[in-house]
């Protein structure tokens, strides 16, 4: 018996849109990073001056903590996603592969949740901080 014809050989091995859903968050935290980080960047320009008292009471607003906060998480998982794939692509050891993408998601929620409490200490404690 031959191996048959391509298709038969594919057939039941699953959706070939299994992909989808991780480059369609990458590309949606692609576009949350596009306009959260040029918000960052054009608010930290318009401050009167840069020391710690007016950067500190400036974070502690609402409307600015809330943007922060939202720009760590889609930079963290944004970044997650995309050095997942590259881990996935040139990283042939199994046992490797799990341990570098175990490692990866400790830094990105480490990270996130670094920045998160940072934020909420911030805009809980006020300016006095």
């Amino acid at each position: 018996m031959g191996t048959g014809t391509e298709l038969g050989r594919v057939r039941g091995l699953g959706s070939a849109r299994a992909g989808s859903h991780h480059w369609i968050n990458q590309r949606v935290t692609a576009v949350g990073n596009l306009i959260l980080v040029p918000w960052l960047i054009f608010s930290i320009m318009r401050l009167p001056g840069f020391d710690y008292a007016q950067v500190i009471a400036w974070a502690a607003e609402p409307l600015v903590a809330v943007p922060l906060m939202l720009m760590l998480v889609s930079i963290f998982y944004h970044l997650r996603l995309g050095l997942q794939v590259l881990i996935e692509d040139y990283v042939h050891d199994e046992a490797l592969k799990f341990g570098a993408i175990l490692i990866l998601n400790f830094y990105a929620i480490g990270g996130a949740a670094l920045g998160l409490f940072a934020v909420a200490k911030i805009a809980f404690s006020g300016a006095s901080a």
